[in-house]
């Protein structure tokens, strides 16, 4: 095992001990954990799920979503926000997916190796590393490490990956550099500790379990140090 993954797998280690194993929501089928996560893009959980159970409420499938005029989808969906972009980006898809498959089902996608399912969901626009790394983890429960903004910032910080990697190299190097039984809680326990402890302005360092090991927290006490 390497210094980079002896450092992560310490800094996962050392989450599961302050917050213990996560858990995550039931699980979603596939194709509704597709739509739930693009719904999520540049929005919070809260509104992300205020348009995904409106859309639902609206409509009884999938199949009544993709058939639907566009601009009440788009007025449907509006809570998560950029619906102009969402709405016709989700009929799009599922119409794709009834054209490759003959129905609106993704449960064929368990039986794939990961890396197949993977490529296969990549092939949409608007689904990145990120989603496609959500459906395989929390519906599928494939080996995948999702990198949302809490997650780059907080690996950036500490040091676990390299700094001007983006985000999307940077799923598969996480999942490289950690066992895959540490990706589902470690993924769900650094965006607990990037939303609760490492904030993206004012990040609360001298509270912090893992100062002892960041790369941000050691620069800081060095600047402090010049500075005295």
């Amino acid at each position: 095992m390497s210094n980079e993954s002896k450092r992560a797998l310490a800094v996962h280690q050392k989450l599961v001990e302050f917050y213990g194993y996560p858990d995550w929501r039931n699980p979603l089928p596939p194709l509704d954990e597709l739509v739930s996560t693009i719904l999520s893009q540049n929005t919070n959980d809260v509104n992300r799920d205020r348009a995904f159970d409106a859309l639902t409420a609206r409509y009884s499938s999938w199949e009544e979503v993709r058939d639907a005029d566009e601009q009440e989808v788009i007025d449907t969906i509006r809570p998560a926000g950029l619906a102009n972009q969402k709405g016709p980006r989700i009929q799009k898809i599922l119409t794709q997916i009834t054209e490759q498959k003959g129905s609106l089902d993704l449960s064929f996608l368990g039986d794939m190796q990961s890396e197949d399912a993977r490529q296969w969901l990549l092939q949409f626009k608007g689904v990145g590393p990120k989603t496609a790394a959500i459906v395989l983890q929390f519906s599928l429960g494939k080996p995948a490490f999702p990198v949302d903004t809490h997650v780059y910032r907080v690996t950036g910080r500490i040091g676990i990956r390299p700094e001007k990697m983006s985000a999307d190299q940077a799923h598969i190097y996480l999942e490289e550099l950690l066992p895959e039984e540490t990706y589902y809680p470690a993924h769900l326990n650094i965006i607990r500790f990037g939303r609760e402890i490492c904030h993206a302005r004012k990040p609360a360092c001298e509270q912090c379990l893992l100062n002892g090991m960041c790369d941000f927290y050691e620069e800081i006490q060095a600047n402090r140090d010049q500075l005295t």
